[in-house]
């Protein structure tokens, strides 16, 4: 199977954990897509969707899907969303997309994460995917020097020769060279940083549930 039909076979058995009438919490990224294209057969039945960006939200509402703001929203059962990494406790890397601040936002309002992903995504320790970090840019220089201490190489993610900008107007920092032994204490320490709005270690916003896609059917791992 290619890794565009993994997706899709994770986004369409996410469904499995979507029920009439709720409100659902939607995450950002290719395999997200897949299950965004999933979600439009029930979306008679659902209330509509949370949105972590403003990409998924313009598919959701091209596909006819409600999105509502978080604010509008108490709490939500169910968050769907990808990961660049995974590890076998739930924790994950986020932010390839470079929407990992909503990202979190959305999960911490959710009961349940329901990660989604190919089988290439699950890993035993965290750190080969460049861990992305959303920062304010006049702290970008310090940023760079602290991870550098740490052991890692930071670079300003770029978009067509300039920096990239967020949905929330700010930079994004990719660091190499990083092993993550410890992610829970990884994301106590680099989220008091000054100038970090957020680290792309999901650690106290880990998954509940994987879906992982494999040639042989969805695994479902659960934590």
């Amino acid at each position: 199977m290619t890794q565009d039909e993994l997706k899709a076979q994770v986004g369409q058995a996410a469904l499995h954990y979507i029920q009439p009438g709720m409100m659902v919490g939607v995450g950002t990224g290719s395999t997200v897509n897949k299950f965004i294209e999933a979600l439009a057969a029930m979306k008679g039945q659902i209330q509509g969707a949370v949105s972590s960006s403003l990409a998924s939200t313009e598919r959701l509402l091209a596909l006819g899907i409600p999105v509502f703001d978080a604010n509008e929203v108490e709490s939500l059962a169910v968050y769907v969303d990808g990961a660049d990494e995974i590890d076998h406790a739930g924790h994950m890397v986020k932010g390839g997309g470079a929407a990992l601040t909503r990202e979190k936002i959305v999960a911490a309002q959710s009961r349940q994460f329901i990660c989604i992903a190919d089988e290439s995504k699950l890993v035993s320790t965290l750190g080969a995917f460049a861990l992305p970090v959303e920062i304010i840019p006049m702290a970008s220089t310090r940023l760079i020097r602290q991870f550098t201490q740490m052991g890692g190489q930071a670079r300003i993610r770029l978009k067509d020769g300039s920096p990239l900008v967020t949905d929330n107007g700010q930079h994004i920092l990719d660091v190499t060279g990083l092993s993550i032994s410890d992610p829970l204490a990884f994301e106590v320490q680099v989220s008091q940083w000054p100038g970090v709005l957020t680290v792309g270690v999901f650690a106290f916003q880990k998954a509940h549930v994987c879906l992982l896609g494999t040639p042989q059917g969805v695994k479902t791992l659960t934590f």
